[in-house]
């Protein structure tokens, strides 16, 4: 079917309902010199069909995970997700929920994101955990700026091997409040602890570490958390992929006071980007200071189990002046998604998950430096990720591979201008022993 044009009838009865009697009379507040005097450029209309065949060929030239095979992490990652998620997260119950304003009436959804919070703070070895924020980068400057509140101070401490757009999000909600952001820098894939210590003193509210870290190294969060404590400043553990936890020690154990990080790994699909979700979770003691809401277990009077909306720290809820984030959603559908995937998956299913990755990515890294176009960056202990120097052009090999279908590892130079010939690669339980002899062989033959 096809939409014809509308009328002059038409247009002139629309316009008489709104009490105009021309377009130009619609338009009079617009200043003419900025007015479009012609005809939209726009093709000849086209029939559903068309449209719906037309927006095939455009989506047909994305190189999705679908069609390609990926070897790209840096802070999304291309996990195996049962058929099972979708089926169930698709339900309308779930669909087309959001916040529950009125939450006496949601309690399918509450219980939900109950389950999804217990989990998160079991993942982390935290306390409790909230009902979810924007993505890992806002997460992590939720949490600086819950630091800084509870402590009184005005500095955070971030290594630059904690993921760049962490940091550039950090910076730009903590620059406008008269906070201070020190970077780190890193030496030989990890943050050495004297640079640490070097830059946290008495005005520290909170230093940060990434496990793994942006370059995929093992960090020593204990050692850095030391250091914190003693200046009395907070932790802040930042995880990219929480299926590492499946084998690491989860922040808690670590001494982390505040967890964050990207929940997009567990169960969402890449999607282009998003929409994901970034998770927070903290000590008992923070709890008054988390942003957004906190889902709880009651009683009602007839002692029928039953879940409130326990805290709600978001100023469409309480005094502005009151609330301790402003710029904080909940992402309702992503983190359902995440609990019925954890559900799935189980204890022993995300640890076999984290073992698979680990495996396979030292796998590839032993493989791919034993050509001799590639070396190792460093000799840090990595989990899923590695980073990789090479004599070809990073971004140059990254568009060759493409032709082989193959999405590549991230050209780091594109934000460590000093790492120009390294390459960030990664490897899930997605990747198959063929798919990666598959790409050996292709970086072989381009190199």
């Amino acid at each position: 079917m096809t939409f014809a044009p509308m009328t002059d009838a038409e247009r002139e009865a629309m316009l008489a309902a709104i009490g105009v009697k021309s377009v130009d009379e619609l338009f009079a507040d617009i200043p003419a010199e900025i007015r479009l005097n012609r005809p939209l450029d726009l093709p000849p209309a086209l029939s559903e069909a068309e449209v719906r065949r037309h927006l095939s060929q455009l989506a047909g030239r994305n190189a999705d995970v679908d069609r390609y095979t990926c070897f790209l992490g840096a802070g999304a990652y291309d996990h195996l997700i049962p058929a099972a998620v979708g089926q169930l997260v698709s339900r309308s119950e779930f669909y087309t929920s959001y916040t529950p304003y009125q939450p006496e009436i949601t309690q399918g959804v509450l219980q939900a994101t109950y389950e999804y919070q217990t989990m998160i703070a079991t993942l982390t070895g935290m306390d409790l955990a909230n009902a979810s924020v924007y993505d890992g980068a806002t997460a992590l400057a939720e949490g600086a700026l819950l630091a800084c509140a509870h402590t009184g101070r005005d500095k955070v401490v971030i290594p630059t091997a904690v993921h760049p757009e962490y940091r550039q999000v950090t910076h730009t909600y903590l620059r406008h409040q008269g906070l201070e952001v020190v970077e780190v820098p890193y030496r030989d894939g990890v943050t050495p602890l004297s640079e640490i210590k070097a830059r946290v003193d008495a005005r520290t509210a909170a230093v940060v570490v990434q496990q793994p870290n942006f370059f995929g190294s093992m960090e020593d969060v204990a050692a850095i958390a030391e250091v914190a404590r003693e200046a009395g400043a907070l932790v802040i553990v930042a995880i990219a992929d929480p299926l590492t936890l499946g084998l690491l020690k989860p922040p808690g154990a670590a001494g982390a006071h505040i967890a964050v990080g990207e929940g997009q790994a567990l169960g969402n699909n890449l999607s282009f980007g998003g929409p994901y979700l970034g998770f927070l979770a903290v000590r008992q003691e923070l709890v008054r200071r988390i942003p957004g809401r906190i889902v709880g277990a009651t009683v009602d009077r007839d002692g029928n189990r039953g879940f409130v909306l326990t805290l709600q720290t978001r100023e469409q809820h309480i005094r502005r002046e009151k609330a301790t984030s402003n710029i904080c959603t909940n992402q309702a559908l992503n983190a359902i998604t995440a609990a019925v995937y954890l559900s799935l998956l189980g204890k022993q299913g995300v640890r076999d998950v984290a073992t698979q990755c680990v495996q396979k990515a030292h796998y590839l890294q032993r493989a791919m430096t034993a050509l001799p176009a590639f070396s190792p960056a460093w000799g840090a202990p990595f989990f899923h990720e590695f980073v990789v120097r090479t004599t070809a052009d990073p971004e140059e090999l990254s568009q060759r591979l493409l032709e082989h279908q193959i999405i590549g590892g991230l050209p780091l130079g594109r934000f460590y201008p000093e790492l120009s010939d390294c390459m960030l690669w990664c490897v899930t339980e997605s990747r198959t022993r063929e798919e990666m002899d598959r790409l050996v062989a292709v970086l072989e033959g381009l190199t």
